[in-house]
């Protein structure tokens, strides 16, 4: 039981060392793309969830919603007020940057555990497109519910065109973002597992 809490506790530290890592490499954790930053910082967190489960993996979500709230605060862009209470004045930054970040890792570990003994592959899969997916949905409708007049504004556009902006970007982008999450984070959750 000892040995198992330490092989934990050591994956939770590297799993919170290679977000740290991902952010401080320049394109690695947050890459830009116009006005946003696109990540690669949700994969850590899925296989957290799917490796360590759905609590470890929330915990690496508030690592990452961390790190993207110091980011931005730190070395903002235009749109960065959204995730910085420090920029934006308003704590409605906090539920963007925290709330779909934690949900990453605990979607994906929650569907890991619920489907995993029917097909494991099948269920990492599940776990990592959808941890990914919830993320894009919940920041992109976090943006328009909470700044979307500010955010339009921001980007150079009128409010009537924010939606169909942000439904492209989570169309292009945030499907992108999930496929590669998928693919990769399969393929480690994979070897992690049997290594634990």
């Amino acid at each position: 039981m000892n040995k198992q809490k330490t092989k934990n506790l050591a994956f939770i530290s590297l799993f919170i060392a290679i977000e740290v890592l991902m952010v401080m490499i320049p394109f690695l954790g947050f890459i830009p793309v116009g006005p946003l930053r696109a990540t690669t910082l949700h994969i850590p967190v899925i296989i957290a969830g799917i490796v360590l489960g759905k609590e470890i993996g929330a915990t690496i979500g508030f690592v990452f919603g961390l790190c993207s709230l110091l980011m931005n605060t730190l070395q903002p862009t235009i749109t960065s007020f959204v995730f910085s209470p420090f920029i934006s004045g308003s704590l409605l930054s906090l539920i963007i940057v925290f709330i779909p970040r934690i949900l990453i890792g605990y979607v994906a570990g929650w569907l890991y555990e619920k489907i995993k003994d029917k097909n494991e592959v099948v269920a990492m899969s599940l776990g990592s497109f959808f941890g990914a997916i919830v993320n894009t949905f919940l920041v992109l409708g976090g943006i328009y519910i909470f700044f979307g007049t500010q955010y339009a504004s921001a980007i150079g556009k009128n409010f009537e065109a924010l939606f169909p902006y942000l439904i492209g970007i989570i169309t292009t982008n945030g499907i992108l973002e999930a496929i590669i999450g998928t693919i990769i984070s399969v393929m480690v959750s994979k070897i992690l597992i049997k290594i634990k």
